[in-house]
């Protein structure tokens, strides 16, 4: 078969896709709503996020032959929920622009990179463990209500772990999807293949609206996306430049702004299920997902939202329980690399505690606070010693 259609490579795209649509797609909606988006202006910020996320993910990938997965700001869009309200659809145009400027800046001048080699591997990656380990134990909590559906699932991926190593994943989603239909729990009546129609929609900068909502969209970018984002490449051994990926991600946003695409990142998530051996064996050859999850991507943009109905059609304990599957493999090694280190046990626990705590102050989520912590016991023992 093909290296370039590889059922895992697929299957691991699909999947991530599928995971980073299901969990904040409703989030993005909210946020449009929130500055007055009509029908057309909603689609348009669909069309461009998709399109944004894809050519994002192709690019890079292909180009530093690494599985970097793009995603949209879900804390970012969060933020503008309730920050955009009282707002124009011109005035976030402008607090989009701001934003992404603001990236691109860091990206450029390779600020996000020198502040980024100082973070030793086994905190990066026991902030991956606490940012997925709520993936793994989702798992568990979807068999309390389908337990019939998710049963089946775990117990073909663990057969196939016997016989079909390679397909585990992609089987169990198979299984799954073949079980919610047979249960009446897969919604497809409300489908409408329509392609979106891009809308620009000029900016307008307001200064109070670019201090009190485009510089705290681009914090919480940074350091709830983008930061964990690379934590994800090192703690998988990929040493891919940050600046390029960084500068590159705030110009598509600077580019698509105006459609509403209100923020491009590094993905951590859905990175990580591109990242497994489930999606390749070679680390060499992981890159080959992340493409593929690109052209999910473009194709979610291509018919904008109405795309989301049929990510709306899965039961919300498929996409928990494939999401779990898929991340059992990561979340053990970077548990394994966050703890092999005896002397940075400490503080790779507290990165890891904290991270899974959902901790959030000032707006701000648990994985910055869980790296911030974390180095700083690492540094306090480093003095000791």
């Amino acid at each position: 078969m093909s290296n370039w259609f590889r059922i895992s490579h697929i299957s691991a795209g699909f999947i991530a896709v599928l995971v980073g649509y299901t969990s904040s797609v409703a989030i993005i909606f909210q946020a449009a709503q929130a500055a007055g988006a009509s029908p057309a202006e909603l689609n348009s910020w669909m069309w461009a996020l998709g399109i944004g996320m894809g050519a994002s993910c192709i690019g890079l990938s292909w180009r530093y032959r690494s599985p970097i997965l793009t995603a949209w700001s879900t804390p970012g869009a969060a933020l503008l929920v309730t920050s955009l309200q009282g707002l124009s659809m011109s005035q976030a145009i402008g607090v989009f622009l701001l934003s992404s400027l603001l990236i691109t800046v860091c990206g450029v001048t390779g600020w996000f990179q020198r502040l980024m080699q100082y973070m030793p591997r086994h905190i990066a990656a026991a902030m991956l463990a606490g940012i997925l380990i709520r993936f793994g134990m989702d798992l568990f909590v979807a068999m309390q209500t389908q337990w019939l559906m998710v049963g089946l699932m775990f117990l073909t991926f663990l057969l196939g772990r016997i016989w079909l190593p390679r397909y585990t994943v992609p089987l169990a989603l198979a299984v799954g999807v073949a079980s919610a239909g047979l249960l009446g729990l897969l919604h497809l009546d409300a489908l409408s293949w329509t392609p979106a129609q891009p809308t620009l929609m000029m900016p307008e900068f307001s200064v109070s609206a670019l201090i009190g909502v485009g510089i705290p969209l681009f914090i919480v970018t940074m350091t709830s996306q983008n930061v964990p984002g690379l934590a994800v490449l090192r703690a998988n051994g990929y040493d891919t430049p940050a600046s390029p990926l960084i500068g590159w991600t705030g110009g598509i946003g600077l580019l698509l702004a105006p459609f509403g695409g209100f923020s491009f990142n590094l993905a951590a998530i859905t990175a990580a299920i591109c990242m497994s051996k489930d999606a390749d064996p070679d680390p060499a050859r992981r890159y080959g997902a992340a493409i593929w999850a690109g052209v999910f991507y473009l194709l979610t943009g291509v018919f904008g939202a109405t795309v989301v109905s049929l990510f709306a059609a899965f039961p919300g304990e498929l996409v928990a329980a494939i999401a779990g599957l898929a991340l059992l493999g990561t979340i053990a090694n970077s548990l394994a690399g966050a703890l092999t280190e005896e002397r940075g046990r400490e503080a790779a626990l507290v990165t890891f505690i904290c991270t899974a705590s959902g901790l959030s102050i000032m707006g701000i989520g648990s994985a910055f606070w869980g790296l911030t912590f974390g180095m700083a016991v690492h540094l306090l023992a480093r003095r000791i010693a």
